[in-house]
């Protein structure tokens, strides 16, 4: 097990940076965690600088040009802070921004809780613990100045690249049955470019995503809680982003959201 004052420690450096808009190296090797469990120690902690509920959880590196791009071996989870959430239609400001980028996903909020047991969760059940989907943009970002670098266990520990986040309006009927793999899902940057991709870039599926953190979340002995919102990764290629842009992530039958950037 992850010392606890270290893993306090790593956590504090991060989320100092992360407040400061700054960014470091790679976490000082005397509080380094080493491990993907020892990330997860790490992370933990962000939420002694939230004063609200944990919103809910995002997974990272989704796809295999994903993790190559970051130099993970599969997907990461991470936390989402109510104070992070920005309103559909709101501005975001890239001031501090590292990654500059936006990401179309599917979120599903939970109805039910899934507890922490040791017989993995199987796709239906957990969907059967969903209450509504939603369309979302995720504006990811780091508090490291080269993310690519510094391995799955700094990453984790730096809240798998969480910051930013939207929702959109939920969709409670006429999902369940439909393919979500083969979902078109587009991402506008208004009079610049256009992003196609599908839920097929999530693992495969979004429900396989959804599936696998509610088994990794299990495996740290973490449950997920009724109303806590899953954003699943992004469908498309992440879209770069420059002050005066405005992205629309469009999930056709399903809603639109937007970001503007400032």
């Amino acid at each position: 097990m992850f010392d606890t004052q270290k893993a306090r420690a790593a956590s504090r450096l991060l989320v100092t940076h992360w407040d400061n808009g700054t960014r470091l190296d790679a976490i000082p090797e005397t509080v380094r965690p080493q491990t993907r469990s020892e990330g997860y120690a790490v992370q933990l902690y962000v939420m002694d600088r939230s004063t609200a509920p944990l919103f809910g959880w995002k997974i990272a590196a989704t796809s295999l040009a994903g993790q190559r791009h970051i130099n993970v071996d599969g997907p990461m989870a991470g936390r989402l802070l109510a104070e992070k959430a920005v309103e559909v239609g709101g501005a975001v400001s890239l001031a501090t921004s590292r990654m500059r980028v936006a990401e179309i996903e599917f979120a599903f909020r939970f109805g039910r809780a899934l507890k922490p047991r040791a017989e993995p969760y199987e796709i239906a059940e957990v969907m059967d613990a969903v209450a509504t989907l939603h369309p979302a943009i995720e504006i990811p970002d780091s508090r490291y100045d080269d993310f690519c670098a510094v391995g799955a266990a700094q990453l984790i520990a730096d809240n798998a690249c969480a910051n930013l986040f939207v929702i959109g309006e939920a969709v409670e009927d006429g999902w369940r049955d439909v393919d979500l793999a083969r979902h078109p899902v587009v991402g506008f940057v208004t009079g610049k470019s256009r992003h196609d991709g599908s839920g097929a870039a999530v693992l495969g599926d979004p429900r396989i995503a959804l599936q696998w953190i509610v088994n990794e979340l299990s495996g740290l002995g973490i449950a997920l809680e009724p109303g806590q919102v899953v954003i699943t990764g992004t469908c498309v290629k992440p879209i770069e982003v420059e002050p005066g842009d405005e992205v629309t992530g469009d999930l056709g039958r399903f809603g639109r959201v937007s970001v503007r950037f400032v």
